[in-house]
């Protein structure tokens, strides 16, 4: 069981806050904080590269524990400074032919449908949409049919970011392998307070942020691909890091994940990944879920049964996004109020996942993120705070 008061003094950011909005970016932990300011302070010693050189074991333990984390092995994994960088990296490096289709769903995310209306511009493919159920995931007899030999990518994003639905993403998954389909997943959501599997999920590549649920600093990532699938991989940039330079007209790409990466990094922010990951780790990634959900589900009944608060999440497997409107409030006023009052959401608006906010008629919702140092009397306070605000 996680030890909630040892938590919470290890997140100096939870206290004189209610914070619900690790569905943006995170408290980080004082042992990763301190890991970030420590390698700041021997890079103002003796210098980036001697610095780096340094830790150039704990740098190599980082991919292992996102191997560990994920289900991976430690050549799949490449460290890249955001999720989006990770999906393009992926994306561009598919040989993409005149013809080519790539499904896309209901729940897809701005970044993610912008990288491949980019592919379908140069490269002559098409993008489709997956419709969607009642409860907000992909409709899986639509899915079949819409598999034929020409679909090369199917995209699934596994929580969106504007509500808690969680996609089954291993049957989708399965029905792309069986014809012939790769499969990347979306993770930015659900890694850190969900369990992955990539094997169990069946997917081909994975991509993941460390700002939100992992409690990363900002510009880290990390993307894992398959490895019988590396080696048909042409990362549309590729540096000295990723490659060699073999001779004048000549390089050779590494043979592991490595070759998505690129030579300029932030080692102090990849440092602190590791530590946020091992900490997770120790804590035990079904434990961490098991904490989220049942917050945001007491989350969800507490402003459920507010008469002025619409709920917004669907489906019956929910995770720890809670979004939600107030009747005669903008979002963002409401996010507004709750900051004065110490509640600390976010607004999602339409741009970020615009298929499933147009079909639902929204154009922003509140996104309240609970994780699992958020406590009993933060959840309390964030639900009288809602009330207040309606009047209720």
């Amino acid at each position: 069981m996680i030890d909630l008061e040892r938590e919470r003094a290890l997140t100096p950011g939870c206290h004189g806050q209610a914070f619900l909005d690790s569905a943006g970016s995170s408290l980080s932990p004082r042992p990763v904080v301190d890991t970030v300011i420590a390698h700041l302070r021997r890079e103002e010693e003796v210098g980036g590269y001697r610095a780096a050189a340094e830790r150039s074991d704990d740098l190599v333990a980082v991919r292992a524990s996102v191997a560990r984390l994920i289900g991976g092995t430690t050549d799949e994994v490449a460290l890249v400074d955001s999720a989006t960088r990770a999906w393009i990296q992926f994306v561009s490096a598919l040989r993409w032919r005149t013809g080519d289709r790539i499904l896309i769903c209901g729940n897809e995310y701005a970044s993610n449908a912008i990288a491949f209306l980019q592919r379908a511009r140069a490269d002559g493919c098409s993008v489709e949409v997956v419709p969607s159920l009642p409860d907000g995931t992909p409709d899986r007899e639509a899915f079949a049919r819409l598999l034929d030999d020409r679909v090369r990518l199917v995209s699934l994003v596994q929580v969106p970011t504007n509500s808690g639905t969680v996609a089954p993403v291993r049957d989708l998954a399965g029905l792309a392998r069986s014809a012939g389909a790769l499969t990347v997943l979306d993770a930015c959501q659900s890694v850190g307070q969900l369990s992955v599997d990539v094997a169990d999920l069946g997917v081909d590549a994975l991509s993941a942020t460390g700002r939100k649920w992992l409690r990363a600093p900002r510009g880290t990532g990390f993307l894992w691909v398959r490895r019988s699938l590396l080696e048909t991989l042409e990362p549309f940039a590729a540096d000295m890091h990723g490659a060699d330079w073999t001779d004048s007209e000549d390089y050779r790409l590494r043979p592991d994940a490595t070759r998505f990466e690129l030579f300029e990094s932030d080692v102090a922010a990849t440092l602190g990944l590791g530590v946020a990951l091992d900490h997770l780790l120790d804590l035990d990634p079904a434990e961490v879920e098991a904490s989220v959900r049942a917050r945001a589900a007491v989350l969800r009944e507490g402003l459920g049964a507010l008469p002025q608060v619409a709920l917004h999440d669907r489906g019956d497997d929910l995770a720890g996004i809670v979004s939600f409107t107030v009747a005669g409030l903008a979002p963002a006023q409401v996010e507004s109020r709750l900051g004065e009052t110490g509640v600390t959401v976010s607004v999602s608006g339409r741009s970020s996942t615009r298929l499933d906010m147009s079909d639902r008629g929204l154009d922003a919702v509140v996104r309240a993120s609970p994780h699992y140092f958020v406590s009993p009397d933060d959840l309390d306070r964030t639900i009288s705070a809602v009330a207040a605000v309606t009047g209720s």
